[in-house]
């Protein structure tokens, strides 16, 4: 057993949530705000998102505000807009992930092609977009750089999704690897949910950012937990000085929906959760009827804040109600 110790963190959650809710009416984000990926740029906050409007089509959208103040948001509109009839991304573009690469940012999103009763198997791939100011985006090629076919254990699955992040490695050579997280969605369409939303969280390496190789499963569910007894996914993975802590999105039988569970590592590979509800992050407030995050939490991304370190997430419908924040000492 590993001597590694959870954080056991105590988010205190904003009292203003949820921080960047939907829109009626607008053209973007009208019924969905969910998908938090966010940096920081001098003293503001740049958060990626997935916005969906009235007719369900999803893009990737931009929303800015001042460090010290995440009510005053400046909501940008759509950076990427769904794929063309027939593309892998038709009828959705979600999960953001951006990252710096050589002298161009990189958005990696995952696509959904549209069409009824495909559920998970739906999700064929996660695409590229680029961008040299990280506002204005122009798509890497039509199709994904990343498919779910491509790991030992489930080479004929097709399901695949991000919400994960990327970490730099620097090798003997002076070259930098990087380290991608992503979800292995290997759910087919079944009444049975531990058959229907089965997901796993995965690993995958590159050079260049754009050809990615060494695909490796790092963490499933695990039966005897009930919160996470049908998926994990979304591994946002960071540095905490010599071990790699993770957040990732849990769905068990318990509520039937997504909570936040914790999990750490030594080298990144291997993930120790502790026992029982030693992992569990961020519950959904199952006891708050109506509040916003009632039914559910998850898709956390997390950045240094001085002292402390600030959560985004979303909750209920998948982002329905939007995005939230809390924070937790460091």
């Amino acid at each position: 057993m590993s001597t590694l110790s959870l954080r056991h963190f105590r988010w205190q959650r904003d009292p203003r949530n949820p921080i960047l809710p939907p829109r009626p009416g607008s053209a973007c984000d009208s019924t969905r705000v969910m998908n938090p990926f966010a940096l920081r740029v001098g003293d503001r906050y740049h958060l990626y998102y997935a916005g969906a409007d009235d007719a369900g089509i999803h893009r990737i959208c931009l929303a800015t505000a001042p460090v010290d103040d995440l009510s005053a948001w400046t909501r940008h509109g759509p950076v990427l807009a769904a794929g063309a009839p027939g593309s892998f991304c038709a009828a959705w573009c979600v999960l953001p992930l951006v990252h710096r690469i050589g002298d161009r940012w990189h958005l990696y999103f995952t696509g959904n092609e549209g069409g009824a009763g495909a559920g998970l198997q739906g999700f064929p791939g996660i695409g590229l977009a680029v961008s040299e100011d990280g506002l204005h985006f122009a798509r890497h090629g039509e199709e994904p750089i990343i498919t779910g076919d491509r790991t030992a254990e489930f080479p004929r699955n097709r399901g695949i999704a991000g919400g994960g992040t990327i970490l730099e490695e620097s090798l003997p050579d002076g070259s930098i690897r990087y380290r991608l997280y992503y979800t292995l969605a290997v759910g087919t369409p079944n009444a049975d949910v531990r058959v229907d939303q089965e997901k796993h969280c995965a690993v995958c390496h590159s050079a260049d950012g754009i050809h990615w190789t060494d695909h490796r499963l790092i963490m499933s569910p695990r039966q005897e937990v009930s919160y996470e007894d049908i998926a994990v996914a979304a591994p946002f993975v960071w540095r905490d000085g010599d071990v790699y802590r993770m957040l990732y999105s849990a769905i068990g039988t318990r509520w039937g929906y997504y909570s936040i569970g914790e999990a750490v590592s030594d080298d990144g590979y291997v993930w120790h959760r502790g026992d029982g509800d030693d992992s569990l992050s961020l519950a959904p407030r199952a006891d708050m009827p109506g509040a916003w995050d009632a039914q559910m939490v998850e898709y956390a991304c997390v950045l240094p804040e001085g002292d402390a370190l600030r959560l985004l997430y979303c909750g209920n419908g998948y982002g329905a109600t939007g995005i939230g924040t809390a924070v937790v000492a460091k």
